[in-house]
């Protein structure tokens, strides 16, 4: 029997390679674009604020365009704002104009946050709908594409590529994954009939009301699962922004080198995640994210007080196996309810999100008066309060021997 849900997987699986092309491409070319723009330390923290506010205005209205449209136009929408969002980073960064990046930057944050949640609801539906990890490989192909992303940056940064012409050639390998993609997101997924929120059953005898429904901020355990949803994305989201400064100013390193070290990193990111899912089976999510969690510790910590270079390097890969579960295994516990699984999903990601608003700055006016070594501290005391946390994630096994009946796809 034909897998149904064989070409959804491969789309959702292609727009979030898409989206970690993009963000690796423009992240291997920070320096650049920093010694373009003729930014500062802290100057380059508000430039990627643009990147944070856009991300979490994304995110906050995702949810409620989920309920009323579904996944796959939010899904749709997230895509081409990040196309277009890295082609006008690159047209910034030839024109040295830091507003122009600063702009770019938000195009890109507001659609990966619409993306991101679109994407992680219709990646839960699949999970819930075939009993097998989904989220882990689905956030593997993020990685997998900051890899691509990265390597190709790398080799261009040795050539002293034109930054413009870098990121418009990215621009159209990311339109064209798209193009191929869409057609396989089905319709519906998420979308709460009627408009707006689900409405209450009429009462017999009474009017038909508009439910109100508690808050799933209510549940005690989707608070701890947020806390980890923070704090990994925190450790991710920093690596991302400013890891190739921090190899560079921190040190000493050059900018071909400091790429090459995100590199790793996102390589430590993919096989952490494609390799994820047999433990998570095996030992369950909160144990899983509570290693993960001290691991991503203990890297940052290297990073940071590294004496050398080479120290650091090795320590950033541990950092990148330690972020790589955190993110998609939180999200699959937040995921796991059959009847508000959207919305949960959609609550926990806003504390990612809310990680990448307040990172990029806090960590850049840190980093200029204190140094970006010891301000990734910051994000060594978040990874251990969530190896803490990660008890909320605790939930009845995942069955994986035998699928559950398919839901019909289209």
């Amino acid at each position: 029997m034909a897998d149904p849900y064989r070409r959804v997987r491969l789309s959702l699986f292609a727009l979030t390679l898409l989206t970690g092309i993009g963000l690796s491409s423009w992240v291997t070319r920070t320096p650049a674009v920093r010694d373009a723009v003729d930014a500062s330390t802290a100057g380059m923290g508000l430039i990627l604020f643009g990147l944070s506010v856009g991300s979490m205005a994304g995110v906050l209205s995702a949810g409620a365009f989920v309920r009323r449209h579904g996944a796959r136009p939010v899904i749709v929408v997230g895509a081409v704002l990040t196309v277009v969002g890295i082609a006008v980073i690159g047209l910034g960064a030839g024109a040295s104009t830091a507003w122009g990046v600063f702009v770019g930057l938000l195009l890109v944050g507001l659609g990966g946050g619409l993306g991101e949640i679109g994407l992680n609801i219709e990646a839960a539906a699949v999970e819930t709908a075939t009993r097998r990890p989904v989220l882990p490989l689905l956030h593997g192909c993020f990685s997998l594409g900051t890899v691509v992303g990265a390597l190709a940056g790398i080799g261009l940064t040795a050539q002293q590529f034109p930054v413009f012409w870098h990121l418009l050639a990215v621009t159209a390998v990311m339109a064209a994954l798209a193009v191929w993609a869409f057609p396989g997101i089905p319709a519906g997924t998420g979308r709460v009939p009627g408009r707006g929120p689900a409405r209450a059953r009429p009462v017999a005898g009474g009017p038909r009301t508009r439910a109100r429904r508690p808050s799933v901020w209510r549940d005690s355990r989707l608070l701890l699962i947020g806390v980890v949803v923070l704090a990994m994305a925190f450790a991710e989201g920093s690596a991302n922004d400013w890891l190739p400064l921090l190899m560079v100013d921190g040190h000493g390193v050059s900018a071909t080198s400091g790429s090459l070290v995100y590199a790793g990193f996102a390589l430590a990111m993919t096989v952490g995640r494609f390799a994820g899912g047999p433990f998570v089976v095996r030992y369950g999510r909160a144990a899983v994210l509570s290693v993960s969690a001290v691991g991503g510790a203990i890297g940052v910590a290297g990073v940071a007080f590294a004496p050398n270079p080479v120290l650091a390097g090795i320590a950033v890969a541990l950092w990148g196996l330690g972020a790589s579960l955190g993110f998609p295994v939180a999200i699959s516990a937040a995921g796991d309810d059959p009847e508000r699984g959207a919305e949960r999903v959609s609550a926990v990601a806003t504390c990612g999100y809310l990680a990448f608003l307040v990172g990029p700055p806090l960590l850049g006016f840190i980093g200029e008066y204190a140094g970006l070594r010891q301000a990734m501290l910051v994000v060594m005391g978040l990874l251990v309060v969530a190896a803490v946390a990660a008890r909320g994630a605790r939930s009845r096994p995942m069955p994986v021997d035998e699928p559950a009946a398919p839901r019909p796809v289209g």
